[in-house]
Protein backbone atom coordinates (compact mmCIF):
# COMPACT_ATOMS: atom_id res chain seq x y z
CA UNK A 1 0.00 0.00 0.00
CA UNK A 2 1.31 3.45 -0.80
CA UNK A 3 2.75 5.73 1.84
CA UNK A 4 0.61 8.72 2.74
CA UNK A 5 1.87 12.30 2.83
CA UNK A 6 0.77 12.66 6.48
CA UNK A 7 2.69 10.06 8.43
CA UNK A 8 1.02 7.96 11.10
CA UNK A 9 2.62 9.65 14.13
CA UNK A 10 1.69 13.09 12.83
CA UNK A 11 -1.88 11.97 12.16
CA UNK A 12 -2.30 10.56 15.67
CA UNK A 13 -0.86 13.67 17.26
CA UNK A 14 -3.09 16.00 15.30
CA UNK A 15 -6.18 13.84 15.78
CA UNK A 16 -5.65 13.76 19.53
CA UNK A 17 -5.06 17.52 19.70
CA UNK A 18 -8.16 18.28 17.68
CA UNK A 19 -6.48 19.79 14.61
CA UNK A 20 -8.10 17.29 12.27
CA UNK A 21 -11.60 18.50 11.48
CA UNK A 22 -14.51 16.12 10.97
CA UNK A 23 -16.73 17.45 8.21
CA UNK A 24 -19.59 15.75 6.41
CA UNK A 25 -18.80 12.49 8.24
CA UNK A 26 -15.24 12.52 6.88
CA UNK A 27 -12.61 11.61 9.41
CA UNK A 28 -9.66 12.86 7.39
CA UNK A 29 -9.37 15.96 5.27
CA UNK A 30 -8.39 15.15 1.68
CA UNK A 31 -6.00 18.10 1.81
CA UNK A 32 -4.14 16.46 4.70
CA UNK A 33 -3.95 12.87 3.57
CA UNK A 34 -3.57 11.19 0.23
CA UNK A 35 -5.65 8.02 -0.02
CA UNK A 36 -3.74 4.79 0.39
CA UNK A 37 -4.48 2.52 -2.54
CA UNK A 38 -6.37 -0.74 -1.96
CA UNK A 39 -4.51 -4.02 -2.24
CA UNK A 40 -3.02 -4.63 -5.67
CA UNK A 41 -3.70 -8.27 -6.50
CA UNK A 42 -2.34 -9.55 -9.81
CA UNK A 43 -4.12 -12.38 -11.56
CA UNK A 44 -7.77 -13.34 -11.41
CA UNK A 45 -10.27 -13.32 -8.57
CA UNK A 46 -10.10 -16.45 -6.42
CA UNK A 47 -12.96 -16.97 -3.97
CA UNK A 48 -12.45 -19.83 -1.52
CA UNK A 49 -15.34 -21.10 0.56
CA UNK A 50 -15.01 -21.37 4.33
CA UNK A 51 -17.27 -21.71 7.35
CA UNK A 52 -17.10 -19.69 10.58
CA UNK A 53 -17.33 -21.50 13.90
CA UNK A 54 -19.70 -18.72 14.99
CA UNK A 55 -22.30 -20.36 12.73
CA UNK A 56 -22.61 -23.12 15.34
CA UNK A 57 -22.27 -20.83 18.36
CA UNK A 58 -24.90 -22.62 20.46
CA UNK A 59 -23.29 -26.03 20.01
CA UNK A 60 -19.73 -25.63 21.29
CA UNK A 61 -18.89 -27.24 24.61
CA UNK A 62 -16.57 -24.30 25.31
CA UNK A 63 -17.86 -20.74 25.00
CA UNK A 64 -16.66 -17.47 26.48
CA UNK A 65 -19.98 -15.66 26.03
CA UNK A 66 -23.57 -16.26 27.10
CA UNK A 67 -25.65 -18.13 24.55
CA UNK A 68 -29.36 -17.78 23.87
CA UNK A 69 -30.12 -21.48 23.61
CA UNK A 70 -27.06 -23.64 24.40
CA UNK A 71 -27.38 -27.15 23.07
CA UNK A 72 -27.78 -30.17 25.34
CA UNK A 73 -24.46 -31.75 26.27
CA UNK A 74 -25.13 -34.72 23.98
CA UNK A 75 -25.25 -32.36 20.97
CA UNK A 76 -22.19 -30.27 21.77
CA UNK A 77 -19.00 -30.23 19.71
CA UNK A 78 -15.43 -29.04 20.14
CA UNK A 79 -13.16 -27.27 17.68
CA UNK A 80 -11.73 -30.52 16.33
CA UNK A 81 -15.23 -31.71 15.45
CA UNK A 82 -15.99 -28.37 13.84
CA UNK A 83 -12.97 -28.82 11.56
CA UNK A 84 -14.24 -32.30 10.71
CA UNK A 85 -17.62 -30.79 9.83
CA UNK A 86 -15.98 -28.27 7.50
CA UNK A 87 -14.05 -31.06 5.80
CA UNK A 88 -17.17 -33.19 5.38
CA UNK A 89 -19.01 -30.25 3.79
CA UNK A 90 -16.18 -29.74 1.31
CA UNK A 91 -15.22 -26.30 2.64
CA UNK A 92 -11.68 -25.19 1.87
CA UNK A 93 -11.35 -23.19 5.06
CA UNK A 94 -12.46 -23.02 8.67
CA UNK A 95 -12.62 -19.80 10.67
CA UNK A 96 -11.92 -20.76 14.28
CA UNK A 97 -13.67 -18.09 16.34
CA UNK A 98 -11.72 -17.40 19.53
CA UNK A 99 -14.85 -17.59 21.69
CA UNK A 100 -15.05 -21.38 21.38
CA UNK A 101 -11.61 -22.48 22.49
CA UNK A 102 -11.07 -23.95 25.96
CA UNK A 103 -10.56 -21.39 28.71
CA UNK A 104 -7.18 -22.75 29.72
CA UNK A 105 -5.54 -22.78 26.31
CA UNK A 106 -1.91 -23.65 25.66
CA UNK A 107 0.38 -23.85 22.64
CA UNK A 108 0.19 -27.65 22.54
CA UNK A 109 -3.56 -27.49 21.97
CA UNK A 110 -3.12 -24.95 19.17
CA UNK A 111 -0.54 -27.17 17.48
CA UNK A 112 -2.92 -30.13 17.70
CA UNK A 113 -5.59 -27.99 16.03
CA UNK A 114 -3.10 -27.08 13.30
CA UNK A 115 -2.18 -30.72 12.73
CA UNK A 116 -5.80 -31.87 12.73
CA UNK A 117 -6.85 -29.28 10.16
CA UNK A 118 -3.91 -30.15 7.92
CA UNK A 119 -4.70 -33.86 8.08
CA UNK A 120 -8.33 -33.15 7.14
CA UNK A 121 -7.27 -30.95 4.22
CA UNK A 122 -8.85 -27.81 5.68
CA UNK A 123 -7.03 -24.49 5.84
CA UNK A 124 -7.44 -22.47 9.03
CA UNK A 125 -8.55 -19.29 7.31
CA UNK A 126 -8.32 -17.22 10.47
CA UNK A 127 -9.77 -16.54 13.87
CA UNK A 128 -11.93 -13.75 15.29
CA UNK A 129 -11.75 -11.83 18.55
CA UNK A 130 -14.05 -9.46 20.36
CA UNK A 131 -12.41 -6.19 21.42
CA UNK A 132 -12.82 -2.44 21.87
CA UNK A 133 -10.21 -0.03 20.55
CA UNK A 134 -12.29 3.02 21.50
CA UNK A 135 -12.03 2.58 25.28
CA UNK A 136 -10.61 5.47 27.26
CA UNK A 137 -7.00 5.11 28.44
CA UNK A 138 -6.69 2.84 31.45
CA UNK A 139 -6.41 -0.77 32.48
CA UNK A 140 -9.38 -1.94 30.39
CA UNK A 141 -7.92 -0.48 27.21
CA UNK A 142 -4.52 -2.01 28.00
CA UNK A 143 -6.19 -5.39 28.49
CA UNK A 144 -8.05 -5.07 25.18
CA UNK A 145 -4.85 -4.45 23.23
CA UNK A 146 -3.08 -7.28 25.06
CA UNK A 147 -6.00 -9.60 24.24
CA UNK A 148 -5.75 -8.88 20.50
CA UNK A 149 -1.97 -9.34 20.56
CA UNK A 150 -2.37 -12.64 22.41
CA UNK A 151 -4.65 -13.94 19.68
CA UNK A 152 -2.25 -12.70 16.99
CA UNK A 153 0.33 -14.97 18.62
CA UNK A 154 -2.14 -17.84 18.80
CA UNK A 155 -3.09 -17.38 15.16
CA UNK A 156 0.57 -17.59 14.19
CA UNK A 157 0.99 -20.83 16.13
CA UNK A 158 -2.04 -22.35 14.36
CA UNK A 159 -0.86 -21.14 10.98
CA UNK A 160 -3.91 -18.87 10.67
CA UNK A 161 -3.15 -15.86 8.45
CA UNK A 162 -5.91 -13.55 9.71
CA UNK A 163 -7.49 -12.20 12.89
CA UNK A 164 -10.82 -10.36 12.76
CA UNK A 165 -10.94 -7.35 15.10
CA UNK A 166 -13.52 -4.71 15.97
CA UNK A 167 -13.05 -0.94 15.97
CA UNK A 168 -15.27 -0.16 18.94
CA UNK A 169 -18.50 1.48 19.94
CA UNK A 170 -19.45 5.09 19.48
CA UNK A 171 -18.20 7.02 22.49
CA UNK A 172 -20.26 7.31 25.66
CA UNK A 173 -17.76 9.93 26.85
CA UNK A 174 -15.79 12.43 24.80
CA UNK A 175 -16.10 13.17 21.11
CA UNK A 176 -16.42 10.92 18.09
CA UNK A 177 -13.13 12.30 16.80
CA UNK A 178 -11.35 11.30 20.01
CA UNK A 179 -12.81 7.78 19.83
CA UNK A 180 -11.54 7.43 16.26
CA UNK A 181 -8.08 8.60 17.32
CA UNK A 182 -8.03 6.01 20.14
CA UNK A 183 -9.09 3.31 17.69
CA UNK A 184 -6.33 4.24 15.26
CA UNK A 185 -3.70 4.32 17.99
CA UNK A 186 -4.69 0.93 19.41
CA UNK A 187 -5.09 -0.67 16.01
CA UNK A 188 -1.69 0.58 14.92
CA UNK A 189 -0.06 -0.95 17.98
CA UNK A 190 -1.64 -4.30 17.18
CA UNK A 191 -0.70 -3.99 13.48
CA UNK A 192 2.92 -3.48 14.48
CA UNK A 193 2.80 -6.72 16.46
CA UNK A 194 0.90 -8.56 13.71
CA UNK A 195 3.64 -7.62 11.24
CA UNK A 196 6.22 -9.42 13.37
CA UNK A 197 4.09 -12.61 13.30
CA UNK A 198 3.04 -12.49 9.65
CA UNK A 199 -0.65 -12.24 10.51
CA UNK A 200 -3.22 -9.95 8.89
CA UNK A 201 -5.70 -7.94 10.91
CA UNK A 202 -9.11 -7.37 9.40
CA UNK A 203 -11.18 -4.59 10.96
CA UNK A 204 -14.84 -5.46 10.64
CA UNK A 205 -17.72 -3.20 9.62
CA UNK A 206 -19.37 -3.93 12.94
CA UNK A 207 -21.36 -0.83 13.80
CA UNK A 208 -20.06 1.76 16.26
CA UNK A 209 -17.58 4.11 14.62
CA UNK A 210 -17.44 1.96 11.46
CA UNK A 211 -21.14 1.50 10.75
CA UNK A 212 -20.65 2.98 7.27
CA UNK A 213 -18.11 2.30 4.55
CA UNK A 214 -16.33 5.65 4.32
CA UNK A 215 -15.21 5.97 7.97
CA UNK A 216 -14.01 2.36 7.90
CA UNK A 217 -11.95 2.88 4.77
CA UNK A 218 -10.50 6.11 6.13
CA UNK A 219 -9.29 4.39 9.30
CA UNK A 220 -7.60 1.66 7.25
CA UNK A 221 -5.99 4.23 4.97
CA UNK A 222 -4.74 6.36 7.86
CA UNK A 223 -2.83 3.47 9.43
CA UNK A 224 -1.18 2.47 6.17
CA UNK A 225 -0.03 -0.99 7.25
CA UNK A 226 0.52 -3.80 4.72
CA UNK A 227 -0.88 -6.17 7.38
CA UNK A 228 -4.22 -4.38 7.81
CA UNK A 229 -7.37 -4.61 5.74
CA UNK A 230 -11.12 -4.95 6.11
CA UNK A 231 -12.95 -7.98 7.42
CA UNK A 232 -15.96 -7.45 5.20
CA UNK A 233 -19.19 -8.69 6.78
CA UNK A 234 -21.87 -8.63 4.09
CA UNK A 235 -24.72 -8.44 6.62
CA UNK A 236 -23.46 -5.59 8.77
CA UNK A 237 -24.16 -2.53 6.64
CA UNK A 238 -27.63 -1.26 7.58
CA UNK A 239 -27.40 1.70 5.23
CA UNK A 240 -29.58 2.81 2.36
CA UNK A 241 -27.39 0.90 -0.10
CA UNK A 242 -25.61 -2.01 1.62
CA UNK A 243 -24.47 -3.55 -1.65
CA UNK A 244 -22.89 -0.24 -2.67
CA UNK A 245 -21.03 -0.07 0.65
CA UNK A 246 -19.88 -3.68 0.25
CA UNK A 247 -18.55 -2.80 -3.21
CA UNK A 248 -16.65 0.20 -1.76
CA UNK A 249 -14.94 -1.97 0.84
CA UNK A 250 -14.28 -5.07 -1.27
CA UNK A 251 -10.93 -3.81 -2.70
CA UNK A 252 -9.63 -3.48 0.88
CA UNK A 253 -10.88 -6.88 2.06
CA UNK A 254 -8.53 -9.44 3.59
CA UNK A 255 -11.41 -11.68 4.66
CA UNK A 256 -15.10 -11.86 3.84
CA UNK A 257 -17.80 -13.08 6.20
CA UNK A 258 -20.86 -13.81 4.13
CA UNK A 259 -24.31 -13.55 5.68
CA UNK A 260 -27.38 -15.09 4.10
CA UNK A 261 -29.54 -12.12 5.12
CA UNK A 262 -29.23 -8.38 4.59
CA UNK A 263 -31.18 -5.45 6.13
CA UNK A 264 -31.02 -2.04 4.42
CA UNK A 265 -31.93 1.01 6.48
CA UNK A 266 -35.63 1.14 7.25
CA UNK A 267 -36.31 -2.35 5.91
CA UNK A 268 -36.62 -5.76 7.50
CA UNK A 269 -34.19 -8.58 6.85
CA UNK A 270 -34.38 -10.28 3.48
CA UNK A 271 -32.33 -13.02 1.80
CA UNK A 272 -28.97 -11.83 0.52
CA UNK A 273 -28.45 -11.85 -3.22
CA UNK A 274 -25.59 -14.35 -3.14
CA UNK A 275 -24.93 -14.07 -6.86
CA UNK A 276 -24.66 -10.28 -6.60
CA UNK A 277 -22.26 -10.57 -3.67
CA UNK A 278 -20.09 -13.03 -5.60
CA UNK A 279 -20.00 -10.66 -8.59
CA UNK A 280 -19.01 -7.73 -6.37
CA UNK A 281 -16.07 -9.71 -4.95
CA UNK A 282 -15.04 -10.95 -8.38
CA UNK A 283 -15.25 -7.42 -9.75
CA UNK A 284 -12.91 -6.25 -6.98
CA UNK A 285 -10.50 -9.06 -7.91
CA UNK A 286 -10.76 -10.39 -4.37
CA UNK A 287 -8.53 -13.37 -3.71
CA UNK A 288 -9.17 -15.10 -0.42
CA UNK A 289 -11.72 -16.75 1.80
CA UNK A 290 -15.45 -16.11 1.70
CA UNK A 291 -16.52 -17.48 5.05
CA UNK A 292 -20.16 -18.35 5.60
CA UNK A 293 -21.14 -16.94 8.98
CA UNK A 294 -24.64 -18.28 9.50
CA UNK A 295 -26.88 -16.25 11.81
CA UNK A 296 -30.39 -16.84 10.43
CA UNK A 297 -33.18 -18.45 12.45
CA UNK A 298 -33.33 -21.86 10.79
CA UNK A 299 -31.57 -24.84 12.39
CA UNK A 300 -27.93 -24.40 11.34
CA UNK A 301 -27.37 -28.13 10.90
CA UNK A 302 -30.07 -28.10 8.23
CA UNK A 303 -29.43 -24.68 6.73
CA UNK A 304 -25.63 -24.61 6.50
CA UNK A 305 -25.28 -27.55 4.07
CA UNK A 306 -27.90 -25.99 1.77
CA UNK A 307 -26.13 -22.63 1.75
CA UNK A 308 -22.75 -24.25 1.21
CA UNK A 309 -24.12 -26.11 -1.79
CA UNK A 310 -25.60 -22.89 -3.16
CA UNK A 311 -22.34 -20.98 -2.72
CA UNK A 312 -19.96 -23.49 -4.28
CA UNK A 313 -20.91 -22.82 -7.93
CA UNK A 314 -21.17 -19.07 -7.34
CA UNK A 315 -17.65 -18.82 -5.94
CA UNK A 316 -15.99 -21.13 -8.45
Amino acid sequence: MKKSILNRRSFLSRAASGTLVVMANKLISPTDLNAVAPFNRPGKANLKLGLAAYSLRDYFSDASHARETPAPESQQIDMFQFIDYCADLGCEGAELTSYYFPEHLNDAYLLEIKRHAFMRGVAISGTAVGNQFTDLPGSTRTEQIAHVNKWIDRAAIMGAPHVRVFAGNAPAQGSWKEAVARCIEGLKRCCDHAATRGVFLGIENHGGIVAEADPLIEIVESIDSPWLGINLDTGNFHTKDPYGDIAKCAPYAVNVQLKVEIAPRGKSKSPSDLSRLAHILQGANYQGFVVLEYEAAEDPWKAIPMHVDALKPLLS
